[in-house]
Protein backbone atom coordinates (compact mmCIF):
# COMPACT_ATOMS: atom_id res chain seq x y z
CA UNK A 1 0.00 0.00 0.00
CA UNK A 2 1.16 3.15 -0.72
CA UNK A 3 3.19 5.18 2.34
CA UNK A 4 0.85 8.19 1.83
CA UNK A 5 -2.47 6.64 2.35
CA UNK A 6 -1.36 4.42 4.85
CA UNK A 7 -0.57 7.56 7.00
CA UNK A 8 -3.96 8.61 5.64
CA UNK A 9 -5.49 5.91 7.23
CA UNK A 10 -3.68 6.40 10.73
CA UNK A 11 -4.73 9.84 10.93
CA UNK A 12 -8.10 8.90 10.16
CA UNK A 13 -7.92 6.59 12.82
CA UNK A 14 -7.07 9.04 15.70
CA UNK A 15 -9.22 11.33 17.75
CA UNK A 16 -8.92 14.81 17.79
CA UNK A 17 -8.18 15.44 21.67
CA UNK A 18 -5.40 12.83 21.19
CA UNK A 19 -4.18 14.03 17.64
CA UNK A 20 -3.66 17.59 19.94
CA UNK A 21 -1.56 15.43 22.74
CA UNK A 22 0.21 14.27 20.08
CA UNK A 23 1.54 17.19 18.90
CA UNK A 24 1.72 18.41 22.09
CA UNK A 25 4.25 15.28 23.48
CA UNK A 26 5.95 15.97 20.12
CA UNK A 27 7.07 20.13 19.88
CA UNK A 28 8.38 19.06 23.54
CA UNK A 29 9.61 22.42 24.64
CA UNK A 30 13.10 22.03 25.78
CA UNK A 31 15.58 21.49 22.96
CA UNK A 32 17.67 18.34 23.98
CA UNK A 33 21.55 19.07 24.65
CA UNK A 34 23.95 18.52 22.10
CA UNK A 35 21.72 20.27 20.07
CA UNK A 36 21.31 23.86 21.54
CA UNK A 37 22.47 26.05 19.14
CA UNK A 38 21.53 24.53 15.74
CA UNK A 39 20.94 25.79 12.55
CA UNK A 40 17.41 23.29 12.52
CA UNK A 41 15.81 23.68 15.70
CA UNK A 42 12.38 24.93 15.20
CA UNK A 43 11.00 28.47 15.62
CA UNK A 44 8.26 29.87 17.66
CA UNK A 45 6.64 30.34 15.69
CA UNK A 46 6.51 27.59 13.26
CA UNK A 47 5.51 25.03 16.25
CA UNK A 48 2.62 27.17 17.01
CA UNK A 49 1.18 28.04 13.93
CA UNK A 50 -0.21 24.63 13.71
CA UNK A 51 -1.92 25.08 16.80
CA UNK A 52 -2.82 28.41 16.40
CA UNK A 53 -5.01 27.92 13.23
CA UNK A 54 -6.63 24.48 14.40
CA UNK A 55 -8.00 27.02 17.21
CA UNK A 56 -8.89 29.84 14.88
CA UNK A 57 -10.43 27.53 11.87
CA UNK A 58 -12.18 24.80 14.05
CA UNK A 59 -10.42 22.07 12.76
CA UNK A 60 -7.21 19.64 12.43
CA UNK A 61 -5.78 19.89 8.76
CA UNK A 62 -2.47 21.64 9.86
CA UNK A 63 -1.74 19.31 12.93
CA UNK A 64 -2.64 16.78 10.81
CA UNK A 65 -0.03 17.90 8.15
CA UNK A 66 2.43 18.17 10.78
CA UNK A 67 1.73 14.59 12.10
CA UNK A 68 1.73 13.03 8.12
CA UNK A 69 5.04 14.87 7.90
CA UNK A 70 6.49 13.36 10.94
CA UNK A 71 6.07 10.33 9.94
CA UNK A 72 7.36 10.21 6.54
CA UNK A 73 10.45 11.98 7.57
CA UNK A 74 10.86 8.94 10.14
CA UNK A 75 10.12 6.31 7.49
CA UNK A 76 12.83 8.10 4.84
CA UNK A 77 15.42 8.78 8.03
CA UNK A 78 18.70 6.78 7.91
CA UNK A 79 20.11 6.52 11.53
CA UNK A 80 23.43 7.40 11.49
CA UNK A 81 25.68 5.52 13.76
CA UNK A 82 27.97 7.22 16.92
CA UNK A 83 26.47 10.55 16.30
CA UNK A 84 23.36 11.74 17.94
CA UNK A 85 20.63 14.04 15.71
CA UNK A 86 18.07 16.21 16.46
CA UNK A 87 15.80 13.57 14.59
CA UNK A 88 16.83 11.04 17.04
CA UNK A 89 15.41 12.65 19.90
CA UNK A 90 12.20 13.48 17.94
CA UNK A 91 11.91 10.24 17.02
CA UNK A 92 12.09 9.05 20.42
CA UNK A 93 9.72 11.41 21.79
CA UNK A 94 7.07 10.90 18.58
CA UNK A 95 7.25 6.92 19.71
CA UNK A 96 6.94 7.76 23.33
CA UNK A 97 4.24 9.46 22.62
CA UNK A 98 2.35 6.85 20.08
CA UNK A 99 2.65 4.25 22.90
CA UNK A 100 1.42 6.32 25.49
CA UNK A 101 -1.48 7.44 23.77
CA UNK A 102 -1.88 4.04 22.04
CA UNK A 103 -1.84 5.22 18.76
CA UNK A 104 1.58 3.76 17.65
CA UNK A 105 1.34 3.69 13.06
CA UNK A 106 1.23 -0.25 12.39
CA UNK A 107 4.05 0.80 10.04
CA UNK A 108 6.50 2.72 11.72
CA UNK A 109 9.99 1.10 12.04
CA UNK A 110 10.38 -0.35 14.91
CA UNK A 111 14.02 -1.63 14.54
CA UNK A 112 14.84 2.23 14.05
CA UNK A 113 13.84 2.77 17.76
CA UNK A 114 16.27 -0.07 18.56
CA UNK A 115 19.03 1.53 16.60
CA UNK A 116 18.47 4.81 18.18
CA UNK A 117 18.60 3.43 21.39
CA UNK A 118 21.65 1.67 21.13
CA UNK A 119 23.29 4.78 20.09
CA UNK A 120 21.95 6.46 23.54
CA UNK A 121 23.67 3.40 25.16
CA UNK A 122 20.76 2.80 26.91
CA UNK A 123 20.26 -0.75 28.73
CA UNK A 124 17.39 -3.01 28.76
CA UNK A 125 15.50 -1.31 31.54
CA UNK A 126 15.94 2.33 29.88
CA UNK A 127 14.16 0.74 26.92
CA UNK A 128 10.89 1.51 28.38
CA UNK A 129 8.69 4.20 26.32
CA UNK A 130 7.95 5.33 29.62
CA UNK A 131 11.33 6.79 30.25
CA UNK A 132 10.87 8.58 26.93
CA UNK A 133 8.26 10.11 27.97
CA UNK A 134 8.65 14.10 29.66
CA UNK A 135 6.86 14.04 33.10
CA UNK A 136 6.43 18.07 33.28
CA UNK A 137 4.64 17.14 29.78
CA UNK A 138 1.84 14.91 31.56
CA UNK A 139 1.73 16.79 34.09
CA UNK A 140 0.34 19.84 31.77
CA UNK A 141 -1.53 16.83 30.48
CA UNK A 142 -3.69 16.39 33.68
CA UNK A 143 -3.90 20.07 34.17
CA UNK A 144 -5.51 20.26 30.47
CA UNK A 145 -7.64 17.47 31.30
CA UNK A 146 -9.01 18.82 34.51
CA UNK A 147 -10.11 21.84 32.89
CA UNK A 148 -13.77 22.61 31.06
CA UNK A 149 -13.25 24.34 27.46
CA UNK A 150 -14.22 27.52 29.31
CA UNK A 151 -11.70 27.26 31.57
CA UNK A 152 -9.49 27.35 28.91
CA UNK A 153 -10.91 29.95 27.17
CA UNK A 154 -10.85 32.10 30.43
CA UNK A 155 -7.16 31.25 30.61
CA UNK A 156 -7.27 32.98 26.62
CA UNK A 157 -8.74 35.57 28.07
CA UNK A 158 -6.09 36.07 30.95
CA UNK A 159 -3.27 35.80 28.72
CA UNK A 160 -4.60 38.37 25.94
CA UNK A 161 -4.76 41.21 29.02
CA UNK A 162 -0.63 40.89 29.19
CA UNK A 163 -0.27 43.01 26.25
CA UNK A 164 3.75 43.76 27.38
CA UNK A 165 3.88 39.79 26.85
CA UNK A 166 2.01 39.08 23.86
CA UNK A 167 3.02 42.09 21.85
CA UNK A 168 4.27 41.29 17.95
CA UNK A 169 3.44 37.50 18.15
CA UNK A 170 1.33 36.68 15.13
CA UNK A 171 0.16 33.30 16.19
CA UNK A 172 -1.90 35.25 19.08
CA UNK A 173 -3.29 37.76 16.43
CA UNK A 174 -4.37 34.72 14.58
CA UNK A 175 -6.40 33.19 17.29
CA UNK A 176 -7.82 36.74 17.83
CA UNK A 177 -9.10 37.82 21.26
CA UNK A 178 -12.18 35.70 22.44
CA UNK A 179 -12.26 31.72 21.58
CA UNK A 180 -15.54 29.68 21.01
CA UNK A 181 -14.86 27.67 23.95
CA UNK A 182 -17.69 24.80 22.24
CA UNK A 183 -15.57 22.93 19.10
CA UNK A 184 -15.08 19.70 20.03
CA UNK A 185 -11.47 19.18 21.61
CA UNK A 186 -10.14 22.58 20.26
CA UNK A 187 -9.59 23.20 24.18
CA UNK A 188 -6.20 20.68 23.84
CA UNK A 189 -5.21 22.96 21.09
CA UNK A 190 -5.47 26.58 22.89
CA UNK A 191 -4.26 25.19 26.08
CA UNK A 192 -1.33 23.46 24.57
CA UNK A 193 -0.64 26.39 22.53
CA UNK A 194 -0.78 28.89 26.22
CA UNK A 195 1.27 26.36 27.22
CA UNK A 196 4.31 26.04 24.88
CA UNK A 197 4.04 30.16 24.46
CA UNK A 198 4.20 30.90 27.61
CA UNK A 199 7.84 28.22 28.00
CA UNK A 200 9.14 29.80 24.65
CA UNK A 201 9.04 33.08 26.41
CA UNK A 202 10.72 32.41 29.12
CA UNK A 203 7.95 32.20 31.78
CA UNK A 204 7.27 28.77 32.97
CA UNK A 205 9.37 25.75 32.94
CA UNK A 206 9.32 22.45 34.67
CA UNK A 207 10.30 23.91 38.21
CA UNK A 208 8.54 27.44 37.50
CA UNK A 209 5.03 27.54 36.91
CA UNK A 210 3.80 30.22 38.98
CA UNK A 211 2.46 32.37 35.38
CA UNK A 212 0.63 29.54 34.50
CA UNK A 213 -0.78 29.17 37.83
CA UNK A 214 -2.14 32.94 37.97
CA UNK A 215 -3.93 32.21 34.27
CA UNK A 216 -5.52 29.02 36.08
CA UNK A 217 -6.44 31.02 39.38
CA UNK A 218 -8.21 33.81 37.10
CA UNK A 219 -10.51 31.52 36.20
CA UNK A 220 -14.42 30.68 37.43
CA UNK A 221 -14.40 27.88 39.36
CA UNK A 222 -18.26 26.70 38.66
CA UNK A 223 -17.91 26.81 34.58
CA UNK A 224 -14.20 26.09 33.94
CA UNK A 225 -13.27 22.71 35.97
CA UNK A 226 -14.45 19.26 35.36
CA UNK A 227 -16.56 17.34 37.48
CA UNK A 228 -14.79 16.66 41.43
CA UNK A 229 -11.87 18.97 40.68
CA UNK A 230 -11.55 22.32 41.35
CA UNK A 231 -9.22 25.47 41.09
CA UNK A 232 -6.84 24.87 44.10
CA UNK A 233 -6.52 20.85 43.08
CA UNK A 234 -5.52 21.78 39.55
CA UNK A 235 -2.67 24.53 41.08
CA UNK A 236 -1.40 22.01 43.48
CA UNK A 237 -0.95 19.29 40.45
CA UNK A 238 1.43 22.04 39.09
CA UNK A 239 3.27 22.72 43.01
CA UNK A 240 5.28 19.21 42.59
CA UNK A 241 7.99 18.03 40.37
CA UNK A 242 7.25 15.99 37.97
CA UNK A 243 7.83 12.43 38.08
CA UNK A 244 5.23 10.69 36.25
CA UNK A 245 5.02 7.02 35.15
CA UNK A 246 8.20 5.01 35.33
CA UNK A 247 10.60 5.44 36.02
CA UNK A 248 10.69 7.71 39.31
CA UNK A 249 14.10 8.57 38.38
CA UNK A 250 17.85 7.48 38.30
CA UNK A 251 19.59 6.35 41.18
CA UNK A 252 23.33 6.30 42.07
CA UNK A 253 24.61 4.06 45.08
CA UNK A 254 27.80 4.42 46.59
CA UNK A 255 29.24 2.27 49.46
CA UNK A 256 32.58 1.68 50.68
CA UNK A 257 32.69 -2.31 52.33
CA UNK A 258 36.12 -2.12 53.65
CA UNK A 259 36.67 -1.81 57.22
CA UNK A 260 32.48 -1.39 57.54
CA UNK A 261 30.66 -4.26 59.13
CA UNK A 262 27.24 -4.48 57.67
CA UNK A 263 27.87 -2.47 54.37
CA UNK A 264 26.65 -5.01 51.89
CA UNK A 265 23.18 -4.81 53.96
CA UNK A 266 23.62 -1.51 53.05
CA UNK A 267 23.71 -2.27 49.42
CA UNK A 268 20.93 -4.53 49.62
CA UNK A 269 18.37 -2.17 51.45
CA UNK A 270 19.36 0.81 49.07
CA UNK A 271 18.99 -0.98 45.98
CA UNK A 272 15.76 -3.37 47.19
CA UNK A 273 13.72 0.54 48.14
CA UNK A 274 15.10 2.22 45.07
CA UNK A 275 13.63 -0.63 42.67
CA UNK A 276 10.45 -0.55 44.41
CA UNK A 277 10.18 3.30 43.99
CA UNK A 278 10.21 2.52 40.54
CA UNK A 279 13.93 3.92 40.15
CA UNK A 280 16.70 2.87 37.72
CA UNK A 281 19.68 1.65 40.12
CA UNK A 282 23.97 1.74 39.02
CA UNK A 283 25.70 0.32 42.43
CA UNK A 284 29.84 0.99 42.98
CA UNK A 285 31.16 -0.56 45.46
CA UNK A 286 34.55 0.92 47.18
CA UNK A 287 34.42 4.20 45.05
CA UNK A 288 37.48 6.40 44.74
CA UNK A 289 38.01 9.70 43.22
CA UNK A 290 38.84 8.15 40.03
CA UNK A 291 35.68 6.41 40.31
CA UNK A 292 33.42 9.00 40.96
CA UNK A 293 34.82 11.38 38.47
CA UNK A 294 34.25 8.51 35.96
CA UNK A 295 30.25 8.66 37.25
CA UNK A 296 30.43 12.29 37.16
CA UNK A 297 31.14 11.69 33.05
CA UNK A 298 28.59 9.03 32.83
CA UNK A 299 25.92 11.31 33.92
CA UNK A 300 26.45 13.11 31.37
CA UNK A 301 25.09 11.63 28.49
CA UNK A 302 22.76 12.36 26.64
CA UNK A 303 20.23 9.34 27.96
CA UNK A 304 20.13 10.66 31.27
CA UNK A 305 17.98 14.05 30.41
CA UNK A 306 14.95 11.30 30.13
CA UNK A 307 14.86 10.40 33.73
CA UNK A 308 12.83 12.43 35.80
CA UNK A 309 14.76 12.64 38.92
CA UNK A 310 18.33 12.01 40.92
CA UNK A 311 19.21 10.31 44.21
CA UNK A 312 22.50 9.35 45.35
CA UNK A 313 23.05 7.24 48.47
CA UNK A 314 27.14 7.76 49.65
CA UNK A 315 28.16 5.32 52.33
CA UNK A 316 31.43 5.39 54.03
CA UNK A 317 33.61 6.16 57.39
CA UNK A 318 33.96 9.92 57.65
CA UNK A 319 34.44 13.45 59.48
CA UNK A 320 33.24 16.88 59.89
CA UNK A 321 34.32 17.58 56.65
CA UNK A 322 35.46 14.75 54.46
CA UNK A 323 34.51 11.23 53.50
CA UNK A 324 37.16 8.22 53.82
CA UNK A 325 37.21 6.84 49.83
CA UNK A 326 37.79 2.33 49.24
CA UNK A 327 41.87 3.59 48.92
CA UNK A 328 41.79 5.10 52.23
CA UNK A 329 42.04 8.91 50.05
CA UNK A 330 39.64 11.64 51.56
CA UNK A 331 37.24 13.85 49.70
CA UNK A 332 35.41 16.72 50.98
CA UNK A 333 31.74 16.11 51.09
CA UNK A 334 30.94 19.94 50.20
CA UNK A 335 33.16 18.87 46.85
CA UNK A 336 30.97 16.51 45.97
CA UNK A 337 28.09 17.71 46.68
CA UNK A 338 28.81 20.41 44.51
CA UNK A 339 29.97 18.77 41.76
CA UNK A 340 26.77 16.54 40.68
CA UNK A 341 24.08 19.08 40.79
CA UNK A 342 25.92 20.97 38.40
CA UNK A 343 25.42 18.39 35.70
CA UNK A 344 23.35 19.63 32.67
CA UNK A 345 21.17 15.92 32.37
CA UNK A 346 19.35 16.87 35.84
CA UNK A 347 19.46 20.68 35.63
CA UNK A 348 15.41 21.28 36.62
CA UNK A 349 15.08 18.05 38.45
CA UNK A 350 15.26 17.09 41.80
CA UNK A 351 18.16 15.77 43.22
CA UNK A 352 18.20 14.23 46.28
CA UNK A 353 21.71 12.95 48.37
CA UNK A 354 21.61 10.57 51.46
CA UNK A 355 24.82 11.09 53.12
CA UNK A 356 25.68 8.61 55.11
CA UNK A 357 28.98 8.76 57.36
CA UNK A 358 29.96 10.25 60.52
CA UNK A 359 30.42 13.91 60.82
CA UNK A 360 32.75 13.70 63.87
CA UNK A 361 33.25 11.70 67.10
CA UNK A 362 30.94 13.05 69.63
CA UNK A 363 27.73 11.66 71.57
CA UNK A 364 24.82 12.63 72.07
CA UNK A 365 25.24 10.69 75.47
CA UNK A 366 22.27 9.83 77.76
CA UNK A 367 23.46 10.50 81.52
CA UNK A 368 20.67 10.28 84.51
CA UNK A 369 18.11 12.70 85.05
CA UNK A 370 19.62 15.26 82.32
CA UNK A 371 17.69 14.75 79.25
CA UNK A 372 14.33 14.86 81.21
CA UNK A 373 11.23 16.22 78.99
CA UNK A 374 10.58 19.55 79.06
CA UNK A 375 7.43 21.68 78.31
CA UNK A 376 7.02 24.91 77.22
CA UNK A 377 3.68 27.10 75.94
CA UNK A 378 3.51 29.25 72.87
CA UNK A 379 1.67 32.39 72.40
CA UNK A 380 -0.17 32.32 68.26
CA UNK A 381 -1.01 35.06 66.89
CA UNK A 382 -3.93 35.20 64.29
CA UNK A 383 -2.69 37.97 61.64
CA UNK A 384 -4.84 38.53 58.44
CA UNK A 385 -3.47 37.60 55.31
CA UNK A 386 -4.81 40.54 53.50
CA UNK A 387 -3.48 43.05 55.95
CA UNK A 388 -0.11 41.39 54.95
CA UNK A 389 -0.55 41.47 51.22
CA UNK A 390 -1.11 44.96 51.07
CA UNK A 391 2.16 45.66 53.11
CA UNK A 392 3.97 43.57 50.58
CA UNK A 393 6.14 44.66 47.46
CA UNK A 394 4.41 44.12 43.99
CA UNK A 395 6.83 41.83 42.53
CA UNK A 396 5.88 42.29 38.64
CA UNK A 397 6.77 40.24 35.47
CA UNK A 398 9.48 42.46 34.50
CA UNK A 399 11.74 41.99 37.23
CA UNK A 400 11.20 38.08 37.19
CA UNK A 401 13.78 35.66 35.53
CA UNK A 402 13.71 31.81 35.36
CA UNK A 403 16.71 31.54 32.65
CA UNK A 404 19.62 31.50 35.09
CA UNK A 405 19.52 29.14 37.97
CA UNK A 406 21.74 28.45 40.98
CA UNK A 407 23.29 24.95 40.44
CA UNK A 408 22.18 23.80 43.58
CA UNK A 409 18.46 24.33 43.38
CA UNK A 410 16.13 21.56 43.30
CA UNK A 411 18.55 19.74 45.45
CA UNK A 412 18.15 17.88 48.60
CA UNK A 413 21.43 17.22 50.93
CA UNK A 414 20.17 14.34 53.84
CA UNK A 415 22.58 13.67 56.54
CA UNK A 416 22.70 10.65 58.52
CA UNK A 417 23.83 12.60 61.49
CA UNK A 418 24.75 15.85 62.29
CA UNK A 419 27.94 17.75 62.24
CA UNK A 420 30.95 16.51 64.47
CA UNK A 421 28.66 13.54 65.81
CA UNK A 422 28.64 9.74 64.92
CA UNK A 423 26.50 7.91 62.65
CA UNK A 424 25.34 4.80 64.08
CA UNK A 425 25.95 1.36 62.96
CA UNK A 426 24.84 -2.19 63.89
CA UNK A 427 27.39 -5.06 63.22
CA UNK A 428 25.63 -7.23 60.77
CA UNK A 429 22.72 -4.65 59.13
CA UNK A 430 25.14 -1.32 58.38
CA UNK A 431 23.78 2.30 59.15
CA UNK A 432 20.90 2.37 61.40
CA UNK A 433 19.81 5.87 59.49
CA UNK A 434 20.18 3.66 56.21
CA UNK A 435 17.42 0.66 57.55
CA UNK A 436 15.24 3.02 58.81
CA UNK A 437 14.80 5.39 55.74
CA UNK A 438 14.17 2.18 53.44
CA UNK A 439 11.48 1.06 55.85
CA UNK A 440 9.81 4.07 56.29
CA UNK A 441 9.97 4.63 52.38
CA UNK A 442 8.56 1.44 51.59
CA UNK A 443 5.71 2.23 54.13
CA UNK A 444 4.95 5.02 52.51
CA UNK A 445 4.19 4.48 49.42
CA UNK A 446 0.66 5.22 47.39
CA UNK A 447 0.33 7.11 50.47
CA UNK A 448 0.67 10.59 48.76
CA UNK A 449 3.73 11.23 51.27
CA UNK A 450 6.59 13.61 49.97
CA UNK A 451 10.54 13.49 50.48
CA UNK A 452 10.57 15.87 53.13
CA UNK A 453 7.65 14.41 54.93
CA UNK A 454 9.45 10.86 55.12
CA UNK A 455 12.60 12.40 56.12
CA UNK A 456 10.81 14.48 59.25
CA UNK A 457 9.51 10.83 60.32
CA UNK A 458 12.47 9.79 59.65
CA UNK A 459 14.47 12.41 61.85
CA UNK A 460 11.97 11.22 64.57
CA UNK A 461 12.13 7.55 64.68
CA UNK A 462 15.65 7.72 64.18
CA UNK A 463 16.07 9.74 67.18
CA UNK A 464 13.66 7.44 69.41
CA UNK A 465 16.10 4.67 69.37
CA UNK A 466 18.89 4.08 71.58
CA UNK A 467 22.47 2.75 70.42
CA UNK A 468 25.56 1.97 72.00
CA UNK A 469 29.16 2.36 70.99
CA UNK A 470 31.20 -0.74 70.36
CA UNK A 471 34.21 0.21 72.39
CA UNK A 472 34.98 -0.89 76.04
CA UNK A 473 32.74 2.36 77.74
CA UNK A 474 29.57 0.85 76.14
CA UNK A 475 28.23 4.57 76.10
CA UNK A 476 24.29 4.91 75.18
CA UNK A 477 23.55 7.57 73.04
CA UNK A 478 20.86 8.59 70.71
CA UNK A 479 21.33 9.87 66.66
CA UNK A 480 20.21 12.94 65.07
CA UNK A 481 19.57 13.44 61.37
CA UNK A 482 18.61 16.20 59.02
CA UNK A 483 18.99 17.61 55.76
CA UNK A 484 19.12 21.30 54.04
CA UNK A 485 17.18 21.30 50.78
CA UNK A 486 17.07 23.67 48.33
CA UNK A 487 13.75 22.27 46.64
CA UNK A 488 11.61 24.66 44.90
CA UNK A 489 8.49 21.95 44.47
CA UNK A 490 7.65 18.85 46.75
CA UNK A 491 8.97 15.62 45.70
CA UNK A 492 6.35 13.11 46.19
CA UNK A 493 7.01 9.12 46.73
CA UNK A 494 5.29 7.48 43.53
CA UNK A 495 1.58 6.09 44.37
CA UNK A 496 2.07 3.07 42.33
CA UNK A 497 4.99 0.37 42.89
CA UNK A 498 6.65 -0.58 39.28
CA UNK A 499 7.53 -3.89 38.98
CA UNK A 500 9.72 -5.11 37.07
CA UNK A 501 6.50 -7.23 34.73
CA UNK A 502 5.36 -3.81 34.12
CA UNK A 503 8.44 -2.72 31.79
CA UNK A 504 7.24 -2.84 27.83
CA UNK A 505 10.42 -1.96 25.45
CA UNK A 506 10.57 -1.75 21.77
CA UNK A 507 12.15 -5.20 19.92
CA UNK A 508 15.55 -5.28 20.37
Amino acid sequence: MDEVIQVTQWLSSITPRKKAKLFFFTTHADAPSPMVGSNDVDTHEETQLPLATTVALHNFKNIDEFLKKKVITFSCYNVIENEITKTDYEYLRFYSACKYLDVVPPFLDLEKISAIQNKFEMTDEERDYRLLLDSADLVLEKVCDSLKPAGVSQMWTALRKARNLIRGVKTIDIIGFFVDPNPTRIQECLFFFIVRFLQKADKINRVNTNRLERLIAQCDESSSCEEGKTIDFIIDSLRFYPTELYPFGFCLIMCVIEGRDGAMQEIEKTMEISRHLGMITHTEKNPTKETIELVKKELMKPKYQFYSSFTCWFMSHGDSNSMVLADGETIEREWFLTSFPDISTFQLKPKVFFMVSCRGANKFSLKGDEFESQSATCDYYDIGSTLIRNRMLDITDSVRDISYVQPMMDTLVAYSTILDHLSGRANTHGSIYVDRACVLMSENISRGRSSTEILEHLSQDLHEILQETMDEDRIVYKQACHYDSFFRKTLKLPYTRHPKEDVHSAPQ
